[in-house]
């Protein structure tokens, strides 16, 4: 889906826009249109990559590439706002009236439907099979729909006022939104290659799931969370009394993998068995992320 995403057609009918009105808002809209196309054909490779298995090399596998997608589309959008800005401080400096601005008005129009069309598509499919390619791209479309739509009826508002200093103008704010909208990508890529813990309502998921088996001889602390595309990791340690078997700890880490994954399919979740009463399980605390409960320590397990 990711390859429907500012479709060649829609570019072509911006540019046309442009080049019939002689606009540098639709100019800006062109331009912006462009990056769409050239991020798609990036996104759909990094989808491909992200979607392959691990092996040896990547035993965590490939989920992150999605975020080199992000983080690339955030960087043409700002070359794309420095031409755009640069088009309009010329056309304030150098004013002149635009031409045919009800034929280059209604092709732009024309391409904004089918890209709230394609927009809503990519959304859809990016909340079903939890991509957050597909997802960022859709809103990131959507939200062009709306920019175009200011765009057209700056350019109309042009057309009736005789005032040609609104069009820069209007390019000027279309820069700066898409700047706007570039450095959200490129922070949210940023967070997602530093390993950001999950948001909070999957914390409090994590939490509840939790504190189902917490009692006064079972523990957990240690709690990290990552997200990697559309996957997440989740990693504890699970205290329990010392003279417990092995099986009978391992079926209780076995029952709390089972019942995080039960909230977060998405999830993959990883636990270390440790006895509550043994002072060492203890030392490798200081990085914990989450707290389901304040962990009775050695003293108090008995």
């Amino acid at each position: 889906m990711a390859g429907g995403r500012g479709s060649p057609r829609d570019d072509r009918a911006e540019t046309v826009a442009w080049l019939l009105t002689g606009s540098v808002g639709l100019l800006s809209d062109a331009a912006e249109s462009v990056v769409n196309l050239v991020a798609a054909v990036i996104a759909l490779g990094a989808l491909r990559w992200a979607t392959k298995p691990a092996d040896q090399e990547h035993s965590f596998g490939h989920t992150k590439a999605e975020y080199f997608s992000a983080g690339a589309e955030g960087m043409m959008i700002f070359v794309a706002a420095a031409v755009i800005g640069y088009s309009a401080v010329e056309r304030l400096l150098n004013p002149r009236p635009l031409e045919r601005v009800d034929a280059g008005v209604a092709v732009s129009v024309a391409a904004s439907l089918i890209n709230l069309a394609v927009g809503w598509l990519l959304l859809r499919g990016g909340r079903r099979y939890r991509s957050i390619t597909l997802e960022a791209d859709g809103r990131h479309l959507i939200t062009d729909v709306w920019t175009s739509a200011g765009v057209v009826a700056g350019v109309a508002a042009v057309a009736l006022t005789g005032w040609s200093v609104l069009d820069p103008v209007i390019a000027l704010v279309v820069a700066a939104n898409i700047l706007w909208t570039g450095a959200g990508l490129v922070r949210r890529s940023g967070a997602g290659l530093m390993d950001r813990a999950l948001e909070e309502d999957e914390q409090e998921i994590i939490n509840d799931v939790l504190a189902g088996f917490a009692g006064d001889r079972i523990a957990f602390h240690a709690v990290r969370t990552r997200r990697s595309g559309r996957l997440a990791f989740v990693t504890m340690h699970v205290l329990v009394p010392g003279d417990w078997t092995v099986r009978r700890g391992h079926d209780l880490a076995e029952e709390v993998e089972t019942a995080v994954h039960g909230r977060l399919p998405h999830a993959i979740v990883l636990t270390h068995v440790e006895p509550i009463d043994d002072p060492r399980s203890y030392q490798d605390t200081e990085l914990e992320t989450t707290h389901v409960r304040t962990d009775p320590g050695p003293e108090s397990a008995h």
